[in-house]
């Protein structure tokens, strides 16, 4: 907002962005829309001046614009949006946290343990997708009462990774895996929460059954103390429209 507001508007630039996420969480890619309005006489912005413009600002910030677009007033980058799609970064083959790449740290999860049981977890993710109240694998916050816990997951997928020059440390064992999960919304710390279970499924605390059963139990009490993902691991990937 501050770098568009170095464009000079003539009217106070209004940010919308797509998703917030929690401190600590990356985006590969999000969206927002935003209005500039020039002074009489001044042509308006093309798409390619206005990344060029942006991101002359936006150079001492970890933030770069990929791409802009001409909207109708009608287009909200919030809610227009059909479905966001979120990864999380694990990192399996670790006994401590001090084995985790340099390069890697921050940008990914090494749950204690080493090695988890990939196949029970891709079980347990089945019981996530479909529609459902996710009020056990959501956090409280000042939203909750005005927001409905019912969700529907479209993509819940467990897959093999590569990490950064992870083909120079081979020998290692370290092996990268990404939970990758499709929805048109999510509730607050919804997919941290639900990485979490599947996390302890894998290690054997919980079966692939429990987050069946977690489901239908509705409160967010009943999640498993301290199961929450760290937000390291967690990069917004895309927001579809």
């Amino acid at each position: 907002q501050k770098a568009a507001q170095n464009l000079k508007p003539v009217v106070p630039i209004k940010f919308c962005i797509s998703s917030r996420t929690d401190a600590g969480v990356h985006a590969l890619c999000n969206s927002a829309h935003l209005d500039i309005q020039r002074a009489p006489g001044k042509p308006a912005f093309n798409e390619k001046q206005l990344i060029y413009s942006l991101n002359y600002h936006l150079k001492p910030e970890p933030i770069r614009i990929l791409n802009a677009y001409r909207v109708t007033n009608s287009f909200h980058a919030r809610f227009s949006a059909l479905s966001r799609t979120y990864i999380y970064r694990l990192l399996m083959g670790c006994t401590h946290y001090s084995e985790i790449p340099v390069f890697e740290r921050d940008l990914c999860w090494a749950p204690a343990g080493g090695y988890l049981n990939v196949p029970a977890m891709q079980d347990a993710a089945q019981f996530l997708l479909g529609t459902h109240d996710f009020s056990t694998f959501r956090s409280l916050n000042s939203e909750t009462p005005f927001q409905s816990p019912v969700r529907t997951i479209l993509q819940a997928d467990i897959r093999p990774s590569s990490g950064f020059l992870s083909h120079h440390y081979e020998h290692r064992g370290l092996e990268f895996w990404e939970l990758k999960f499709r929805s048109r919304s999510f509730l607050y710390r919804q997919v941290r929460r639900m990485v979490g279970a599947l996390v302890a499924v894998g290690q054997g605390k919980l079966t692939p059954l429990h987050i069946k059963n977690l489901l239908e139990i509705k409160d967010s009490r009943a999640f498993p103390p301290n199961a929450m993902a760290p937000p390291s691991g967690l990069f917004l990937k895309s927001v579809e429209y």
